[in-house]
């Protein structure tokens, strides 16, 4: 039995160091228990910095993983520990031998916030990934001197950001003295008014025109927003002009980005442009393996190659699917077999199967008229654009869960009343033209085999 509770030299709780290690690996077993999507196998690396009293504080060797530890698993150490020592236990988390002084202090690294799963040695490479895996590794060995501007364009969950991250880890690892701004497109937006609000325009230039490098994800966000777009023109002309590297990542290429101004569009083209696929069955297979190693799970080829068979939406609903198969292994306390990812999965599966998004509903319309998702987005009237776009906005409303403020504001920024109008104008076209209700069947049809795999 463990003695929980010692009196020390000054007259404070403490524990002995042994102890403290041993109940310390009694409380990450149970935080593994209690939440398994935030488990990682180099929780393996933390250790106990001090355990004193009612307060826990837990060194970790990497200032990436601070971060994980503080956003995501803060809670589930707390309830974690007071369960293992049935006292109130506060749980915080530092940097080892004393380094989160010097870190906070540094403005680079009070900036860059990284994902300690995502780095180039995590990210599994097959034929949809390829060029953008090879570009983004050529530009952090050498940023500024390759591909400048990089752009990585591809649905969402595909690992655009994972790659962006692991640029910027592997910068830092080369130099660490390199400047770099990484972050969403929308939190550059969002800095670039508060500063113009505060009067601080000055500042918010200093910011992001003297760095090395600059990364911003999502970078469709800057559609119709003009005085962004005019902002981000400057600073990447200050950096590029300087020989600073810019990578930037979107859903689509620069010139399918609705209501982005042409010479935005013609500098993002400068450099290269990646696409990222949708993994195939043998890259899905090698992702499901990669991402159990992360949490330290031990799965067989046989599962991998089941999850990976059965899951294809992307990469997101592989890492979905492991969680939930350890979560259901971990609370009947057995081993993970392939009879209990089945049963685990069979429900999740049924529901993959089911959800259709507007992305699928876009896909198939576009390839049935020949048109371009720019095409819808923008604002032309001519009825070769406006049908299909009234289609879409009728097949999303019925297929998806997408509401109308969502689905026009997918479709060029279109307002609730617009998208109610094109699904009532469907509607009646449907009831009085037999040949527009079979479109939409066919149509209809198509979506649905599509998301069932």
């Amino acid at each position: 039995m463990l003695v929980w509770f010692q009196t020390g030299d000054k007259g404070r709780n403490t524990l002995a160091t042994s102890d403290a290690e041993n109940l310390f690996t009694e409380i990450k077993e149970r935080a593994r228990a209690l939440d398994p999507a935030n488990m990682r196998q180099w929780f393996d690396k933390l250790t106990v910095r001090s355990f004193n009293g009612g307060s826990l504080e837990i060194a970790c060797p990497e200032h990436p993983m601070v971060n994980f530890l503080k956003e995501n698993c803060k809670l589930t150490f707390s309830r974690a520990a007071q369960q293992i020592t049935g006292h109130l236990i506060s749980v915080d988390f530092y940097l080892s031998n004393g380094q989160e002084t010097t870190a906070r202090n540094t403005f680079p690294v009070q900036v860059l916030k990284l994902h300690p799963d995502y780095t180039f040695e995590n990210f599994v490479v097959g034929p949809s990934n390829r060029l953008a895996h090879a570009s983004c590794v050529a530009i952090s060995q050498s940023p500024g001197k390759t591909y400048n501007p990089l752009f990585v364009y591809g649905n969402s969950g595909l690992g655009k950001t994972h790659l962006l991250q692991a640029v910027c880890a592997e910068a830092k690892r080369k130099n660490h003295s390199v400047i770099i701004q990484f972050l969403s497109c929308e939190n550059f937006v969002n800095r670039f008014i508060k500063a113009i609000q505060e009067g601080n325009l000055a500042g918010f230039q200093n910011q992001f025109r003297t760095v090395d490098l600059l990364v911003i994800d999502d970078v469709q966000f800057l559609r119709e927003r003009e005085q962004s777009q005019e902002e981000f023109f400057h600073t990447f002309n200050a950096l590029y002009n300087n020989g600073k590297q810019i990578l930037l990542s979107g859903d689509n290429p620069p010139n399918q980005i609705p209501s982005l101004e042409d010479r935005l569009i013609s500098r993002f083209n400068w450099g290269l442009v990646a696409r990222i696929d949708s993994p195939g069955y043998e890259t899905r297979a090698a992702i499901v393996k990669q991402k159990a190693i992360l949490r330290g799970l031990d799965i067989s080829d046989e599962i991998a190659e089941y999850i990976a068979a059965r899951v294809r939406a992307n990469i997101r609903e592989l890492e979905g699917a492991i969680t939930t198969i350890y979560a259901l292994a971990a609370a009947n306390n057995e081993p993970v077999s392939l009879d209990a990812a089945q049963i685990a999965l069979e429900g999740q599966i049924k529901l993959t199967a089911r959800q259709i998004n507007i992305t699928d509903v876009i896909n198939v319309v576009t390839a049935h008229f020949s048109v371009r998702l720019s095409d819808l987005q923008s604002k032309k009237r001519s009825q070769s654009i406006t049908l299909p776009r009234q289609i879409c906005m009728y097949l999303a409303r019925n297929l998806t869960n997408h509401s109308l403020e969502e689905i026009g504001g997918h479709l060029g920024g279109r307002d609730h009343n617009t998208a109610m109008h094109a699904c009532n104008k469907i509607t009646q076209l449907k009831d009085i033209d037999q040949d527009m209700e079979i479109t939409l069947n066919k149509l209809s049809k198509q979506i649905k085999q599509a998301t069932a795999g």
